[in-house]
């Protein structure tokens, strides 16, 4: 099952991550795969397997549930339909590289699920000149969402609380941002809201190649 991404389609996503730093896709992912993956969440969740999230990474991961609230499980390939979607990831970074000469070279990515009540404040997923996380993606696996459930993905304007896009989490959609230009935030749901979150990381030894403002 390939990523189905047409010319114009690479086109109109390239464009808009040059332009502005971040793209809506909806129904990049088929829904069966989608199914899928929110059944692996479940049984997760039944089986006590999901992690409450913490922030900041190394020395400086802690637990604040007053900024993050949901429980993550890492993907490791160990099913059929997790192979399918990194490899779906794998060829969107190589379509990435080659137009857009990132140097990317990794793709990291966990479930996140959000039960009523759940959150994420305002946050970037990388800082500029770190040249660890360059693109972010979240992929949402949740079928027949309603607006009056909450739970959007809300993009800020880069070093401003000016909202440029509020994103639905309806299954299949994928969105993706530059992960150091484009600080976000999960609203407080009101339903279950499961998610793929997932990130592009850059080769270190050419970062300083890379122009920032990409």
């Amino acid at each position: 099952m390939a990523l189905d991404i047409s010319e114009s389609r690479l086109d109109e996503l390239l464009d808009a991550l040059v332009e502005q730093g971040w793209y809506e896709w909806p129904d990049a992912i088929d829904h069966d795969l989608c199914q899928t993956l929110l059944a692996e969440v479940s049984d997760y969740e039944e089986e006590g397997e999901l992690q409450r999230a913490g922030i900041g990474r190394g020395d400086d991961h802690q637990l604040n549930q007053t900024v993050r609230r949901d429980k993550i499980r890492w993907l490791d390939g160990s099913t059929e339909a997790q192979i399918l979607y990194l490899q779906q990831m794998a060829e969107l970074q190589y379509q990435l590289n080659r137009a857009l000469f990132l140097g990317l070279f990794e793709y990291e990515c966990h479930f996140a699920l959000y039960n009523q009540g759940d959150f994420y404040k305002k946050h970037l997923d990388s800082f500029r000149g770190r040249a660890n996380r360059m693109i972010t993606t979240v992929l949402y696996l949740n079928p027949d969402w309603q607006p009056q459930w909450g739970g959007e993905l809300v993009l800020y304007a880069e070093d401003t609380d000016r909202k440029i896009a509020l994103i639905a989490p309806e299954m299949g959609k994928l969105a993706i941002f530059m992960s150091e230009q484009i600080p976000h935030e999960v609203l407080v749901t009101q339903q279950p809201r499961v998610s793929i979150a997932g990130w592009f990381r850059c080769n270190n030894s050419i970062a300083g190649l890379i122009d920032p403002a990409i």
